[in-house]
């Protein structure tokens, strides 16, 4: 029996340049990259170096903390370049393609135990994309979770239509959720938008989740905070849909491809619409921009990573967002009527006469950092039941009894995007609720 859910709080953010439901032929590209900062808490080990010739699957490094959590290539190819930081931190592994897509041959999964199933992905490369609640971070596989919990939309402006891109890729889909399944005593959970006709009703070993309100209704703590809320002690996992493509297609067919459909969205967008490409890929080579004055953003708007014209898809992204870079400069701006500016406030603005408008806007803060003010608006954005304001203060003081008592195993980063969004004392709420989130880790474990 499906379980409705209604968000009530939220906003939905309306902008320009959402990308047409049109997909265009795969683009190749010849440079490829790997993030370590992708995988938040891991330490990365290398297992190659430079000028080494690999293939795709085949494993670049592994977690100093967890050596059974292995990290691959998404193509074949020539390590290119190790990029280091500080104390010789790995910032970045370049991979050259030859453009032959050789794969790693994977051992096929012949039964369906629970431990076969989970050497199978530490082995292959599938593991990162399990994530576990509380903390927001890959999961620990050597813990039970009490339930599964997959995304099946992104709420989030501009975001990637998962009933679109992962369309023709039922069976894969199937098959990941059939191994999951095996690997919780709990329910698998999974949640589409309520008006969506996702394949995913037809599926008997899943509970769906009819969801509907503004984002972050398509975040899954807010799922998980309306169907399991999470207690000390208690480990959930968490996916996104697409990544259960990939996960499938290696169960499948024993090799490691992260091709993935990803949608080019943004104002700044010659022509938004959907692409084909592997995850790594470097965005210019399908990347096309009306305005130089940009930012580039690997994922959407409120929780990306900027980049540049040579950067690269992130790990767990599904989108590329470009909108104006907000470096001008408006004159009087805080003291005359806004008509083109979105705000969630009614003071000199008048966004809130044309719900329905979308803007072009840009990345201009339109204010410095500033003491934290009490607004009270952070309570009609954050759907969750739990206080905003005091588990941010929590945090930013280190008072581990107050963010447990506050509900801290139960949120990740994301879910204060919109918080930090409408802030008007430009707190990064984000940053604070993840350096939160280590420190619980670690003196809490």
């Amino acid at each position: 029996m499906p379980t409705d859910i209604v968000v009530r709080k939220g906003l939905n953010l309306k902008l320009k340049g959402e990308a047409v439901l049109e997909t265009e032929d795969p683009k190749n590209s010849s440079d490829y990259s790997i993030y370590p900062s992708d995988f938040h808490g891991i330490y990365p080990k290398l297992v190659v170096k430079e000028n080494d010739l690999v293939k795709a699957g085949d494993i670049i490094f592994y977690d100093k903390n967890s050596e059974r959590v292995k990290f691959v290539s998404p193509v074949s190819g020539k390590i290119k370049e190790i990029i280091r930081g500080d104390r010789r931190r790995v910032l970045e592994i370049k991979i050259k393609s030859d453009g032959k897509d050789s794969y790693r041959k994977l051992s096929k999964i012949s039964d369906s135990e629970p431990d076969e199933i989970i050497n199978f992905m530490l082995d292959s490369g599938l593991w990162p994309f399990v994530k576990q609640r509380p903390y927001d971070i890959i999961a620990d596989p050597s813990l039970n979770p009490k339930e599964i919990f997959i995304s099946g939309f992104d709420s989030a402006p501009l975001s990637a239509d998962y009933d679109y891109t992962t369309a023709e890729q039922q069976k894969n889909i199937k098959t990941a959720i059939d191994y999951l399944s095996k690997l919780t005593n709990g329910g698998i959970n999974v949640s589409i938008r309520k008006d969506s006709q996702s394949f995913l009703r037809g599926l008997n070993n899943i509970n769906i989740c009819n969801v509907s309100g503004p984002h972050p209704s398509g975040n899954l703590s807010t799922i998980i905070n309306k169907i399991s809320p999470i207690n000390k002690g208690d480990v959930i996992w968490t996916l996104n849909l697409p990544d259960l493509v990939i996960i499938g297609n290696a169960i499948l067919n024993a090799k490691y491809d992260p091709e993935r459909i990803i949608a080019i969205s943004g104002s700044s967008v010659d022509n938004p619409k959907y692409i084909k490409t592997k995850i790594g890929s470097c965005i210019s080579s399908f990347l096309k921009i009306t305005n130089k004055n940009s930012r580039i953003i690997s994922g959407n708007i409120l929780t990306g990573s900027k980049l540049d014209i040579s950067g690269h898809l992130r790990h767990y992204d599904n989108e590329i967002t470009v909108i104006p870079e907000g470096d001008d400069y408006d004159l009087f701006g805080w003291a005359k009527p806004i008509f083109d500016k979105f705000s969630f406030s009614r003071a000199l603005t008048f966004s809130w006469l044309f719900p329905d408008k979308k803007y072009d806007l840009n990345t201009n803060t339109n204010g410095e950092h500033r003491a934290f003010v009490v607004t009270g608006s952070f309570e009609q954005v954050f759907p969750l039941d739990i206080y905003p304001m005091q588990i941010l203060k929590a945090c930013m003081y280190n008072d581990l009894d107050e963010m447990e008592a506050l509900g801290m195993y139960e949120v990740s980063p994301e879910d204060f995007a919109l918080t930090e969004f409408i802030c008007v004392s430009k707190q990064p709420h984000q940053d604070i609720i993840r350096n939160g989130l280590d420190l619980m880790k670690k003196e809490i474990g």
